[in-house]
């Protein structure tokens, strides 16, 4: 996506330790023209694949899944981090580990929400280790539902993150815009 890889390069900054500051339009502050946009390509994208569902994981993940189940007209359920009184007793659990926050992230997610015969598309901001998309895909597992793609605004294809979902996913994973890191410590960012 040529949007998203130009605001890349022109508002995002490499801050060292593999990590890429974007919060000035992608996770904090929101770029909602561009938001749109990233909610249509995946759209585009994923649409053969009939989701019933768009999973995420809160907080970062809700505005990409938000702007793509908007485009296809389907409801958006982001996984929890903490949970609330009103949450039914069962609930669909699994942790991930997060290096922006530091230390292990739960991830909750309600069974009223994600029936076992959904077709979920993941949607998340970024892929880096892969670790909070496969405990996401645990979810999905764990309610019975099939897993239909695995969709990314951001790759770091200079971590593990595509290879480890792909020992426990074999459909389709996509990502808008790939952030390689070169030797001089410096970033190139593709579509």
């Amino acid at each position: 996506m040529d949007a998203l890889v130009q605001k890349i390069k022109t508002a995002g900054t490499y801050v060292g330790g593999g990590i890429i500051k974007v919060d000035s339009f992608l996770n904090h502050q929101i770029d909602s023209a561009l938001m749109a946009g990233i909610g249509q390509a995946f759209a585009d994208y994923f649409r053969d694949q009939r989701p019933t569902v768009i999973l995420t994981a809160e907080s970062s993940g809700i505005p990409p899944a938000l702007m793509t189940g908007a485009v296809l007209g389907l409801p958006v359920v982001y996984a929890r981090k903490k949970e609330p009184l009103t949450m039914s007793k069962k609930v669909y659990y699994a942790e991930a580990p997060s290096r922006t926050k530091g230390g292990v992230t739960p991830l909750i997610v309600s069974p009223d929400y994600l029936p076992s015969d959904g077709r979920v598309l993941l949607i998340d901001d970024f892929l880096a280790t892969g670790l909070t998309a496969v405990a996401i895909i645990d979810i999905v597992r764990q309610s019975g539902a099939e897993l239909v793609g695995v969709g990314c605004v951001v790759e770091k294809t200079f971590e593990t993150g595509r290879q480890a979902i792909q020992e426990v996913f074999d459909g389709p994973i996509h990502s808008l815009a790939k952030i390689n890191l070169l030797n001089n410590d410096e970033i190139s960012v593709t579509s």
